[in-house]
């Protein structure tokens, strides 16, 4: 008996946990995929302008249309992600990715170079939600958080490679070769999620009940799985909800807590930074394109260490201390980013640098992972696809808008009162977390459905 019961206790814990992080660290590659497509550009730009000639417009329209094939992406795709399945949609993702990856690097003229940026758009937009769905999905409650910030590690990892890339490749004026690296996750990926299961609660929501309690049985490492199903099943209407759906009472004020936490991660400046880092350091004094590149890398090596300081924060200290906290760091190095560009001189490079290094730091550790947590957590099973395609819609529409407009706005208002209007819109997010946002941390997903169905006040989701 006690053999048994030693058997038993390797093959519940260590077995299947190890299991679930394979799943997990598989459909991450989408994330790492969508941080060096999301990169790659920000070195890349400095060479393509040269060569194509590009204006300061066709400058943002190149840089930007990645945005609106995400904008596109996650529109069309949130009913055939609840149709066909998480899974799916990933593998069919990483084969776009693929594509458009060796069309960039291919492309002989600026509208080839344009529809292969669409292409990867396209791509991001749809891993950017169901990466981190399929993973919440598939995660016990108590690990939910730390498995789905996998998602979030990779996408800094990603752009820190996009840095590493553009670095390596930058002597030589490689863009092309930046672009190509591309491709090779991207087979990886579709490789690997082709051999992974598809998700339990999807299976149970078509009626796959069989297949759904083997993987069940997989994922928790026990046969008794029936209690966790038998919650599924209460909590699940059978099939994928219809569009209306969105804007009945129970999922209305958690699609507009998703759309709005969207807005708030792109209003206060993440990806113009990304975008645009080594010409901010230009700005800043680093004049040379390869030294303005090497900087960049360093504030994306602080992006992905702060990310692994977030993994085991977000399940002890929950999602929206760290919002807070994140938001705060934000808010006070933007200004005094805008006021370092107020000093100028030499003291500016190096303001420059740890205000970045520290808003970086500040985002990745709180308003960057918890945002994609939160829509893979708070939405019901039935519309999760479609709900959480519309927050990342309203996330990638307002990245677009941001990116198209930060050179804009920098010649218009000048440096020092674009990065303290970013800094205002920090305290925006502030106040807006501690009045709506929930906590989730360790709750089960139907626990969370079910305090949607008894209307409950947002805040007050899964809190017992």
């Amino acid at each position: 008996m006690q053999s048994i019961t030693q058997t038993d206790a390797v093959s519940g814990t260590r077995q299947p946990r190890r299991f679930v992080q394979i799943v997990a660290g598989t459909a991450a590659l989408a994330g790492l995929l969508f941080g060096f497509d999301t990169g790659v550009i920000s070195g890349a730009i400095l060479f393509i302008k040269r060569v194509f000639g590009l204006t300061p417009f066709a400058e943002e329209v190149l840089v930007s249309v990645a945005l609106v094939g995400a904008v596109c992406g996650s529109t069309l795709s949130g009913r055939f992600t609840d149709a066909l399945g998480r899974k799916r949609a990933i593998l069919i993702t990483a084969a776009i990715f693929t594509a458009g990856s060796i069309l960039c690097a291919v492309a002989g003229n600026l509208p080839v170079l344009i529809a292969g940026r669409l292409a990867v758009g396209v791509a991001i937009g749809v891993a950017s939600y169901t990466a981190p769905l399929y993973i919440s999905e598939m995660a016990p409650p108590k690990l939910r958080g730390a498995l789905v910030t996998l998602n979030q590690l990779a996408i800094t990892t990603g752009i820190l490679l996009a840095y590493v890339i553009d670095t390596a490749f930058a002597p030589n004026g490689g863009w092309r070769l930046m672009f190509a690296f591309g491709a090779l996750p991207a087979i990886v990926l579709g490789l690997g999620i082709a051999v992974l299961p598809e998700s339990p609660r999807w299976l149970l929501l078509h009626r796959h009940k069989e297949e759904a309690v083997k993987v069940l049985t997989r994922i928790r490492g026990t046969r008794d799985v029936m209690a966790e199903v038998n919650d599924i099943v209460e909590h699940a209407e059978p099939g994928h909800g219809k569009l209306a759906d969105l804007f009945s009472p129970i999922v209305l004020p958690v699609l507009f807590c998703g759309i709005a936490l969207a807005v708030i991660q792109q209003i206060t400046g993440i990806n113009t930074v990304i975008y645009y880092a080594p010409t901010i350091f230009q700005a800043a004094g680093f004049h040379s394109n390869e030294t303005a590149i090497v900087a960049t890398a360093g504030v994306g090596l602080v992006n992905v260490l702060m990310t692994m300081v977030s993994i085991p924060l977000i399940d002890r200290l929950g999602r929206r201390p760290l919002l807070v906290i994140s938001l705060t760091g934000m808010g006070v190095s933007l200004a005094a980013l805008g006021l370092g560009f107020a000093i100028g001189g030499e003291t500016l490079k190096w303001i420059g640098v740890f205000s970045l290094a520290v808003y970086i730091g500040s985002f990745a550790i709180g308003l960057g992972p918890v945002f994609w947590l939160l829509i893979s957590e708070i939405f019901p099973l039935n519309v999760r696809g479609q709900a959480a395609s519309v927050a990342t819609m309203a996330n990638w529409l307002s990245n677009f808008v941001v990116s198209l407009t930060f050179l804009s706005l920098l010649n218009a208002l000048g440096s020092v009162w674009t990065f303290l209007l970013y800094a205002v819109l920090c305290v925006v997010g502030i106040w807006f977390c501690l009045r709506f946002v929930p906590e989730t941390k360790g709750v089960p997903l139907e626990w969370i459905e079910r305090d949607l169905r008894a209307r409950r006040p947002l805040r007050k989701l899964g809190a017992g």
